[in-house]
């Protein structure tokens, strides 16, 4: 074989490794990209069943609020029917002991006729008193009855509303365990890698998220209190159920952001999309709570100029981001 055709071969070769070798690291790439993906994927839909658990504990405490009220209206509703129960048996007591012959026919044969008139006139007014208290009485045992059956109702439902919240909380838990057995999988360096491209993102966030805090200084009312709250939080981490004052969660953020201008909204995004006035994509102003996902599982605070300020998912932190995130849906606004 000539030293040319020689020469040709190794060149074929080394191109051909190379080519493999440039493949390999695309391939490595790729994958760890994926692997980037689906993380992500699953911290969101762990925050999506956060939300639905903080909904759940919402519904809780208010039947658990409303089944006490209702516990304590059947007490008082059974001590009325106790009472008229002993007085209705007094009642009854007290003719058994006039004996066989009624109180009428021991008047009609009295040898005093004036004190038959008289004592009628009483006999009467105890017949009505009697009926009176029977009346009432079937009346009083009727609320009671209707009343332990919502007693009933309600207690099924505080029921549903707690293992639905265990439920979600569950599954929060078990997709950020998937996403850690995934990460727990990749060797060390690349661990390492993906672990400084989230913190390298996270830091880069931050600090557009700092410059586009200071476009908020304009907002006033109730709206302005509320963003800027909010923006003050830059940088904070996402925790489940968080609601401050160095940690939180969507809607732990966006309560406590408007609770400082004074509107008290639950800890619950799908909750909170029920109060305030509705407002259009088009008509959104800086201020007002925009709603994501179907069913409502995120809330943030716009700012204006397609962004908004919220605490996004767990592994990130409080942050200014572009309205449209890609990964869930524009369900709504409300305005304060």
């Amino acid at each position: 074989m000539s030293s040319l055709k020689r020469a040709g071969l190794t060149l074929s070769l080394a191109a051909v490794l190379g080519l493999l070798s440039a493949s390999t690291v695309a391939q490595a790439a790729q994958s760890l990209a994926q692997v980037q993906a689906k993380v992500l994927a699953l911290q969101v839909d762990a925050t999506t069943a956060a939300e639905g658990a903080q909904e759940a504990k919402v519904s809780l405490g208010l039947l658990t609020k409303t089944l006490n009220g209702i516990k304590a209206q059947a007490q008082v509703q059974g001590a009325t029917v106790s009472a008229l129960q002993k007085t209705l048996g007094s009642i009854a007591v007290e003719q058994y002991k006039a004996g066989s012959l009624s109180q009428g026919l021991q008047l009609l044969f009295s040898s005093d006729p004036t004190l038959y008139l008289s004592s009628a006139g009483v006999l009467e007014s105890v017949t009505r008193g009697k009926s009176t208290q029977l009346r009432k009485y079937k009346v009083a045992q009727q609320r009671l009855n209707a009343t332990t059956m919502v007693v009933n109702d309600k207690v099924a439902l505080v029921t549903a509303a707690q293992k639905k919240f265990v439920a979600q909380s569950a599954l929060a838990q078990a997709k950020l365990k998937e996403a850690q057995l995934i990460l727990s999988k990749l060797k060390k360096v690349d661990r390492e890698r993906l672990a400084k491209l989230a913190a390298a993102r996270e830091k880069a966030d931050q600090a557009s998220s700092l410059v586009a805090a200071k476009s908020a200084s304009g907002v006033s009312g109730r709206a302005g209190i509320a963003l800027k709250y909010a923006l003050k939080q830059i940088g904070d981490r996402y925790v489940f159920g968080a609601a401050g004052l160095t940690t939180w969660d969507c809607s732990g953020l966006t309560m406590r952001a408007y609770g400082a201008a004074g509107v008290s909204l639950p800890h619950s995004a799908a909750a909170q999309a029920r109060f305030g006035k509705a407002v259009s994509y088009k008509a959104l102003k800086p201020g007002d709570l925009i709603f994501f996902g179907n069913p409502i599982s995120h809330v943030g605070i716009y700012m204006g100029g397609g962004r908004m300020v919220h605490a996004p998912h767990s592994g990130a932190r409080v942050k200014v981001g572009d309205l449209n995130m890609g990964y869930k849906k524009f369900a709504g606004a409300r305005r304060f």
